[in-house]
């Protein structure tokens, strides 16, 4: 059985960092694409990572130079580093699968 588990959300002021972590279970985590996805309050789902087996990542226009999408396959662990954290970043923000599969998602909420 496929089990992502997010954590590492918060609240944080304008201009702050927070590290989102995925732990995953039951599917070949080394060899699979891995998303991360938000939704913001009232919206629906933006892509905003995406990081490949081969290492190769990509990022949504409006988060690069300031987040950075990296894993650890020894710990089947997605990670999600956010720096100067702006009120629209406030989300939930999930991990995800190329079959839709995500976790249940952890709180960020950007606010002074």
């Amino acid at each position: 059985e496929v089990q992502l588990v997010e954590s590492g959300g918060g609240l944080v002021q304008p201009g702050g960092s927070l590290r989102l972590s995925c732990a995953a279970s039951g599917f070949p985590f080394g060899l699979y694409t891995l998303t991360w996805v938000r939704q913001a309050p009232g919206k629906g789902l933006e892509w905003v990572s995406t990081i490949h087996s081969s290492g190769r990542t990509t990022y949504t226009d409006s988060v690069k130079g300031r987040f950075t999408v990296s894993r650890d396959n020894t710990k089947r662990t997605l990670y999600l580093q956010m720096n100067s954290l702006q009120p629209e970043d406030t989300a939930v923000y999930y991990c995800a699968l190329p079959s839709g599969s995500r976790g249940q998602g952890t709180q960020v909420t950007v606010s002074s």
